[in-house]
């Protein structure tokens, strides 16, 4: 087997979280700060244009690429290692449980062998790597192992948009992994670290909503609902006769008019906490369980002002919004109010950029 892209292991350090969203180019760039601290060296985030980036799929490569670069420049850096994410629909993950003890390269033919009863295509067509990730549950003498992997042009199409903005891409992670590494910064901020505590970490960006449970760094469930920010900006279009990246703009600044938010945000955000509602019902009945302790809200939607609150009156649930950044120190460069601002929409690239610091 021969990993052309490593899913897990980054191979060169500085290193850029590189989030392509359907709605925009995000970047973070962290380092170390003390011990076990981390610095927010710097941020940018740049709009996409409508539909250059369509579920998970690249579109239109010269406006994304375009996108990209002005970005980088906005970040004033010299680094150009960057980790990129797939969807998780573009990627097939699996846990394996394998004899322990077994060298690398034994290793690699025992997963690629349990690959194959997995994945839908010919082993040619993907790419595949895997991470141990330990201990297998009450079974001694094994390990649990994650399988991932995603069709070679997927995989393609996101490396293609670094190296044509002139990056070098050096990581291909899963979106979804990428928000659970960030998520760990934010798990250590409720009561006793969250031990034993079912949180529920809602990702509502442009066109979807992804709900993952988890308890213990565990996921219990996971699923996404179609309902996202573009629902949003489609109505401050029709209402206010703007053409797409001037309703995005808009609504990303708040200069609109008065009326604004009782007409369409505060709607918009009722919605909002009712899919979350029905996604924790939705959990309940799936699943032996019937509580959830924490809601934390993740994505563009989330920097709404007000937006947990609302949540948590629906839901009854204690709600907060993403900061993976609380506690960090910030360079010069970044200006901790935008920062505070952004930072719910940044869990994919934080996530990313904290590759830098994973073990070779």
């Amino acid at each position: 087997m021969r990993l052309d892209l490593s899913m897990f292991s980054p191979k060169a350090r500085p290193l850029i979280g590189l989030d392509i969203s359907s709605s925009s180019i995000k970047m973070v760039e962290l380092n170390a700060e003390g011990k076990d601290g981390y610095r927010v060296e710097r941020y940018a985030i740049e709009v996409l244009p409508k539909d250059a980036v369509s579920d998970g799929n690249v579109a239109n490569l010269e406006v994304t690429v375009d996108c990209v670069k002005r970005a980088w420049k906005r970040m004033s850096t010299s680094t150009r290692n960057v980790a990129l994410a797939l969807p998780a629909s573009a990627v097939i993950t699996k846990k394996i449980i394998v004899p322990a003890g077994l060298r690398e390269d034994e290793l690699e033919v025992q997963v690629e062998s349990e690959a194959n009863q997995y994945i839908p295509f010919s082993i040619d067509e993907v790419n595949l790597d895997f991470q141990v990730v330990g201990p297998a549950p009450s079974v001694p003498d094994e390990i649990e192992v994650m399988i991932a992997a995603s069709k070679k042009d997927r995989v393609e199409d996101r490396v293609a948009v670094a190296e044509a903005a002139g990056l070098n891409a050096v990581v291909v992670d899963v979106e979804s992994l990428a928000s659970l590494a960030a998520f760990e910064l934010i798990e250590k901020q409720f009561p006793q670290g969250g031990s034993n505590q079912i949180v529920a970490l809602i990702n509502a960006g442009s066109s979807v909503m992804n709900v993952t449970m988890l308890r213990n760094g565990q996921q219990l469930y996971t699923r996404e609902q179609a309902f996202g920010g573009t629902q949003l900006t489609t109505d401050i279009m029709r209402h206010y006769g703007m053409n797409y990246e001037e309703a995005e703009a808009a609504k990303r600044s708040g200069n609109l008019p008065e009326g604004y938010e009782t007409e369409l945000q505060v709607p918009f955000m009722e919605n909002l906490a009712l899919e979350v509602s029905r996604a924790l019902q939705f959990f309940f009945t799936s699943t032996q369980f019937n509580q959830v302790d924490h809601i934390v809200l993740a994505g563009g939607c989330s920097v709404i002002p007000g937006i947990d609150e609302m949540v948590a009156t629906r839901t009854q649930v204690d709600t907060k919004v993403a900061n993976p950044f609380a506690g960090m120190a910030c360079s010069n460069s970044v200006r901790s109010k935008s920062l505070m601002a952004d930072a719910s929409s940044l869990m994919v690239a934080c996530g990313l950029a904290l590759r830098r610091f994973d073990p070779s």
